[in-house]
Order: structure tokens, then C-alpha cells, then sequence
């Protein structure tokens, strides 16, 4: 099994890049899915966020809104709820690696350099646009302020770093582009486990 870590900086195209992955026939693991299915009704996270952040749980789940003005108020509580919450984010990771049945898998992991998640894959894929695209691409969604977006992007690896650090950089100028090279990639990875 050869473990191909995808990552990039937000509105770089991981997440339509890492369907391209699967289109070839990878197994994907998401840790952003594996977060909500963690926060989610009934998730591992819920017992001990509710213990640590009582007022974080509506409707028996991890409110993420919640969670944000926590941090915002408390320059502790993100590294509260990190503790927390990336042991589970792993053994999540473990449970799927467990079960999976393919020849490649590829683990979509946004901060994979920062948390020297890299150090654990055979490979490193990293997503990339300019500036200009990136920051369209995030308004466009409608779910965040200019001013978040910047605060985002101000928290991560600066991309142009995480290209230099990965095995493989994926131009997500057009659909095309990128579903070329996700193909390129997996048959160079394909023929190496074949040789």
C-alpha cells in the first residue's frame, strides 16, 4: 500500500483534486470528512469537547461556530481542543487504513507539512493556483469574510513552501490541467509498486 499525502492551502483545489485521485481508482481519506464525522451526533469527539467546552454542544454535536469564539476569546482553547481532537483524527486514520483494499491511497490532509504528517507517507502531493485564483475561488464559496479568509491563509505554510517540500505539485489552473496530472501521477506511482 503506498500512501500519497495530498495537501494544499485553502481554495487550491484539494478537495476536486483529491475526486480526481479517486476517479483513478485510490482510496481517499479526508481529515476534514473524518473532523465532521468526529463532531457529528454520536462522534468520538462529542464526550470529550462537552467536558472541556460544555456550552460547544447543540443537539448532541460539536458546534464548530461554538468552538470559534472559544478560540477567538481564548488563545488556549485551539490547543485544548487539538489535543482532543487530532489522537481521534488519527485513529480514524488507522480505522480506514485498516480496512482499505488498494494499491494506493491518498490521505487529503490540509495541514500536512505543519503537523509533519509528511514524515508518514511514502509520497507528498501538494495542490497550487496564484493568489488571485485562490482568493476568488474561497469568496466565491460565500462562507467566509475577505478578512477570514486572509486570517486562514496567515495561519498556514505559505504554499509556494509546501510546493517546495512536496514530491509533486499539481497546477489546478483548469479541470483538465490537474486530471492530467493526477493521472500521470498515479500511473508513475502504479509502475514503481509494479516494477
Amino acid at each position: 500500500m503506498f500512501l500519497l499525502g495530498l495537501t494544499g492551502s485553502i481554495g487550491m483545489g484539494k478537495s476536486t483534486t483529491a475526486q480526481m485521485f479517486a476517479d483513478q481508482g485510490c482510496a481517499v481519506w479526508d481529515a476534514d470528512a473524518a473532523v465532521h464525522r468526529l463532531y457529528s451526533k454520536g462522534g468520538a469527539a462529542v464526550e470529550p469537547i462537552s467536558k472541556a467546552f460544555p456550552d460547544a454542544i447543540v443537539d448532541g454535536s460539536v458546534s464548530r461556530p461554538a468552538l470559534k469564539d472559544f478560540i477567538g476569546r481564548d488563545p488556549l482553547a485551539l490547543k485544548r481542543i487539538e489535543e482532543i481532537v487530532h489522537p481521534l483524527v488519527g485513529q480514524d486514520r488507522s480505522t480506514f487504513l485498516a480496512q482499505v483494499d488498494a494499491d494506493i491511497v491518498v490521505l487529503d490532509i490540509p495541514l500536512l507539512f505543519e503537523t509533519g504528517g509528511d514524515a508518514r507517507m511514502d509520497a507528498t502531493a501538494c495542490v497550487f493556483t496564484d493568489d488571485v485564483t485562490q482568493q476568488a475561488r474561497v469568496m466565491e464559496r460565500g462562507t467566509m469574510t475577505l478578512d477570514q479568509f486572509l486570517a486562514i491563509k496567515a495561519k498556514q505554510m505559505p504554499a509556494r513552501e509546501k510546493c517546495d517540500r512536496a514530491t509533486y505539485v499539481i497546477a489546478t489552473d483548469t479541470l483538465e490541467h490537474a486530471a492530467k496530472q493526477v493521472q500521470t501521477i498515479v500511473q508513475t506511482i502504479r509502475s514503481k509498486l509494479n516494477a
